[in-house]
């Protein structure tokens, strides 16, 4: 895979990672509405994707500068406290203690500007967890034994701003 990701900074905290510059008005405007003094510097620069994984490993909380509302933060730190494997938007929205808000955390993960670091792409489908499940056990009976990963280009995955196939990708890369 050679996508090239767009890491946006403030003064050294990510602020965005994207493939493209989405998040920059959003960040942007936050920042023009921040006191002059709070903000020192803006920088982007390009990464690829095992410069993503890698920087993924090492980045902490405290590390990002992220701008959305109360509710929206408590969702993207949920996601990146999560175990990483696969999660149901179902379970998301338990865990983000919204348990019958699926939708409006499902929405809240979709607009997540940090990609991959906060790791969006493990969420999909109730449906497809649970078949995701069942074709495991079957598996695990088998001389396959598990070893499920290529079941991914047949399940839905669910919406990604960068496309299912990245988000396959992007899976695969992490639970490989």
């Amino acid at each position: 895979m050679d996508t090239r990701w767009i890491v946006i900074e403030i003064d050294g905290k990510i602020a965005s990672v994207a493939t493209d510059y989405r998040h920059l008005a959003h960040i942007g405007a936050a920042v023009a509405a921040l006191p002059a003094d709070e903000v020192g510097s803006l920088s982007t620069r390009k990464i690829s994707t095992p410069e993503l994984l890698e920087l993924a490993g090492r980045v902490r909380w405290e590390d990002l500068r992220l701008f959305g509302t109360p509710f929206q933060l408590k969702v993207w730190k949920t996601l990146f406290d999560l175990p990483r494997r696969l999660h149901s938007y179902t379970q998301l929205a338990a865990l983000a203690e919204n348990p019958q808000g699926v939708r409006p955390v499902a929405h809240a993960a979709a607009i997540n500007p940090v990609a991959y670091i906060i790791p969006c792409h493990l969420i999909i489908p109730k449906e497809s967890l649970d078949k995701a499940r069942e074709i495991r056990a079957t598996a695990e009976k088998t001389l396959f034994k598990g070893s499920d990963l290529y079941l991914l280009d047949s399940l839905d995955v669910g919406a990604y701003a960068y496309g299912p196939e990245l988000k396959r990708e992007l899976i695969k890369l992490q639970l490989g």
